[in-house]
């Protein structure tokens, strides 16, 4: 089987046209022609990653970053991204990325973050405007949604009772694998009503406020973005990695359901680019 085959698979499922106007997601790297012997899923592209697959024999990576987002303009291997670019086209490895149509999808990956800490009855925290796309994602266990709920950022919900606001902490720490988290003063007594956005999602405090979250779970939050919030929303900032690292788990299953003969696997390695000390 061609890999083109995955990628046409890939592209039904995480259409590109739900991806924002600055991004770069699909296939981007390699002959999708030649035949599939494997397959790598990832969060990042790394030397390690890209170690890993040549080590398997896999000649695919699915990451959820891109490795191109705009302006690179050499293939010189002068940098560490052009230099792991000639590693990938020398050892003829495709990559294809889903990024924000991965994030804008209903099912996607502020909705495995959600289900992951136990938050229920989960919809996009904020819907696409009408016409952004015109063409509707495959859908699978993993996207499987009600009618209401359309592509968009984030996803809002309910933890099944409330929980006082340390132990929900506690709980976030606990399955994120997380030493410590980020969060605004005056945290509210009890949870309840969770807003989240995997990467990251401070476009979407005021909407999380709005709809009156007890808290706003997502990543990469300024200084100045908790100073507005006072009074409003209680924000959390929980890693970036941290919060799309299911992303790996909900691509790789939906590859598995429908191409269960390729050897298919999450990466060993973590992508992460920080370290807490």
């Amino acid at each position: 089987m061609q890999i083109k085959e995955i990628i046409d698979y890939l592209d039904l499922l995480y259409p590109l046209s739900l991806q924002e106007d600055y991004d770069n997601a699909g296939h981007k790297v390699g002959d999708a022609t030649q035949q599939l012997t494997g397959i790598l899923v990832t969060l990042d592209v790394t030397d390690d990653v890209i170690d890993e697959a040549l080590a398997s024999g896999f000649n695919l990576v699915v990451s959820h970053h891109p490795m191109i987002f705009a302006g690179l303009k050499s293939l010189v291997p002068t940098n560490t991204q052009t230099r792991m670019l000639n590693r990938l086209i020398k050892n003829d490895i495709c990559v294809y990325s889903a990024h924000t149509n991965l994030d804008n999808l209903p099912g996607g990956v502020s909705f495995i973050l959600g289900e992951k800490l136990g938050v229920r009855n989960l919809k996009t925290l904020k819907p696409m405007c009408p016409g952004k796309s015109k063409q509707q994602p495959v859908q699978t266990d993993a996207n499987l949604v009600t009618a209401e709920q359309q592509p968009g950022g984030g996803a809002i919900g309910e933890l099944d009772t409330p929980l006082p606001y340390r132990d929900f902490v506690e709980r976030v720490k606990r399955v994120l694998q997380l030493p410590m988290i980020k969060c605004s003063t005056n945290p509210p007594s009890d949870v309840k009503c969770v807003a989240l956005c995997g990467g990251s999602g401070s476009f979407l405090i005021d909407e999380a406020a709005r709809q009156h979250a007890d808290i706003y779970l997502t990543s990469d939050i300024k200084y100045h973005d908790y100073q507005k919030a006072v009074g409003t929303i209680h924000l959390a900032d929980i890693g970036h990695y941290e919060s799309e690292q299911f992303a790996q788990e909900l691509i790789y299953n939906d590859i598995i359901k429908k191409f269960s003969n390729f050897a298919c696997r999450i990466t060993k390695a973590k992508t992460s680019y920080i370290q807490y000390i």
